[in-house]
């Protein structure tokens, strides 16, 4: 059997959502790494376009971590395997530190992983030992790393912020508020990557920002236990998937194109905005993104359209997902009213909402077996179609989502997480 290995690992947390914990994730891989280690960054939940920032932050691929969504085994597998050639593993959490259930802090507890506190110390003083000590101390089990100040004023301020902590608890330093440091977001978070040009000078100025108020040593190791070994198929071997990818479809978990590789797929990607024709492929996957920044681009470009709907007419596979699902709809219309006729593959219409409409985690059961996922929309659409199946939220409340289906064609508001069950996203996608 495969030995425990060891890496220096933290889990950077926060009290709340918007405090500033991609920013400082970021900040500290891109530290790092200019410092010549290799870091490997990981994101807690469901979530697309933080791991985008942090793969760039890192230079290497940004995967999701979950007791849930993912599973304490491959979260496991994931880090055991990161820890066999990173000089430092880094979680970004989601949301507050305690909050939804399994938490940030359930997962830092499971794999012991100390958590490092981001606080944003605008207009705060000594309130902010009171915070750190609360989160410190809320579960007495829970490894503790110290805490980080967040959007700094002047170096007094920093000083009255390091001041106010107690019980020993250790100050890791503070990142000012400078403009340039801040990343830009909009309704469904941070601005893609590829959209922001000073990028990398964002993230190298956080990081100089950074090890100006800090040092910059590695936290203490961490033991992650060897997964237990799993075989895999290659029900999807000579299989060709074409993956929508451009600036109107973007959100694919990486761990989902790396399943279906070692599935046994060859994946070709394709832009429904800029190319007139599909590769020539077996199966579609059009993930989520943003169509409705590109609904009249989408609309003017008529050779992408009928090129996937001849590909739905020979009842070949064909797997949309959320704004996936909106492309195959009969129109778009945007927040400020504006509409656009697109495939409609699916009876009805969707209309932007200036509010979410839906955030939850998912578990479908369909024909081909039960997928894990995620819905996070804000869009609410109307159709005639009837669901085969909904979605359950393992926390209760709104974000029951309905899967549709027309012939080999399934659309749905839920992003699957396929390696939840590869044995039925493999039946989604196999011709």
């Amino acid at each position: 059997m495969s030995e425990a290995r060891q890496c220096p690992a933290v889990l950077i947390a926060a009290p709340a959502s918007g405090q500033g914990k991609t920013t400082v994730t970021a900040a500290l891989a891109r530290l790092h790494r200019n410092l010549g280690r290799k870091v490997r960054v990981f994101k807690c939940g469901p979530d697309f376009l933080d791991p985008m920032i942090l793969e760039r932050a890192s230079g290497a691929p940004v995967y999701q971590l979950d007791l849930w969504m993912i599973g304490a085994d491959e979260s496991r597998r994931l880090l055991w395997e990161a820890a066999g050639d990173a000089d430092l593993i880094l979680i970004e959490g989601v949301m507050g530190l305690f909050d939804g259930t399994p938490s940030s802090a359930d997962l830092a507890r499971h794999f012991g992983v100390p958590v490092l506190a981001v606080i944003d110390g605008t207009a705060m003083a000594q309130t902010f030992g009171a915070l750190a000590l609360g989160l410190a101390r809320y579960q007495p089990d829970l490894p503790f790393a110290g805490v980080l100040a967040n959007r700094v004023g002047t170096l007094r301020h920093a000083q009255l912020l390091e001041g106010s902590l107690t019980e020993g608890l250790r100050w890791y330093g503070g990142l000012s508020r400078e403009r340039g440091i801040e990343l830009p977001s909009r309704h469904l978070g941070l601005v893609q990557a590829s959209e922001l040009n000073d990028l990398d000078a964002r993230l190298d100025a956080a990081a100089e920002a950074l090890a100006a108020s800090c040092d910059a040593a590695l936290p203490p190791a961490v033991s992650f236990a060897a997964p237990a070994p799993a075989a895999l198929s290659t029900s999807l071997k000579g299989v060709r998937i074409g993956v929508a990818r451009d600036e109107a479809f973007a959100f694919t978990y990486g761990a989902n194109l790396e399943l279906l590789r070692n599935l046994g797929a060859h994946l070709e990607f394709f832009s429904p905005l800029h190319d007139r024709e599909l590769p020539a492929v077996d199966s579609l996957y059009l993930p989520g993104g943003y169509p409705e920044l590109h609904h009249h681009a989408l609309a003017a470009n008529a050779p992408m359209l009928e090129a996937i709907r001849a590909h739905h007419a020979q009842d070949k596979p064909l797997l949309a997902e959320c704004g996936g699902m909106l492309y195959l709809l009969d129109a778009l219309t945007d927040v400020a009213g504006e509409r656009a006729a697109l495939l409609g593959l699916l009876p009805g219409e969707a209309t932007m909402q200036k509010r979410l409409a839906a955030l939850a985690l998912q578990a479908v059961e369909l024909p081909e077996g039960t997928l894990r996922g995620h819905t996070y929309h804000h869009s609410l659409t109307s159709t005639t179609l009837e669901p085969i199946a909904r979605g359950l939220s393992p926390n209760g409340g709104r974000g029951n989502e309905a899967v549709y289906r027309q012939g080999r064609l399934t659309a749905s508001y839920v992003h699957f997480y396929f390696p939840s069950n590869p044995d039925a996203a493999a039946a989604l996608l196999r011709p």
